[in-house]
């Protein structure tokens, strides 16, 4: 129960981050003038939000950072699965299962 408040401010933050990447994207590649000026705004907006949440998160800078590249693999994959249409190939499957139990082993691994 201790992590679901963690959890959700990593969930929070990575989506942000996230989508806020992909609208700079989507500006930079596929729109000018107004649209894509109006897009950047948004794509900035979202990446602040992305830094303040993530500094809100309960948890040590370390612990964060572990969870934080776990959640951000995950919720990467997904949006680029619903914004761009992309599967993940395998390699991208196994070397992120890596990246999670990498963020997992930092994050919950107890030396004291």
């Amino acid at each position: 129960m201790q992590i679901i408040q963690p959890l959700l401010f990593l969930v929070l933050a990575t989506t942000l981050e996230v989508s806020g990447d992909a609208l700079v994207r989507i500006a930079i590649y596929n729109h000018s003038g107004w649209s894509r000026a109006g897009l950047m705004i948004a794509g900035a907006a979202l990446l602040f939000g992305y830094g303040f949440s993530l500094n809100l998160a309960p948890l040590e800078f370390g612990q964060v950072v572990g969870l934080y590249i776990a959640t951000l693999f995950v919720v990467w994959q997904l949006i680029n699965f619903i914004g761009f249409r992309k599967v993940p190939s395998v390699p991208i499957v196994l070397g992120g299962a890596l990246i999670i139990v990498g963020g997992l082993i930092v994050t919950f691994w107890k030396t004291e």
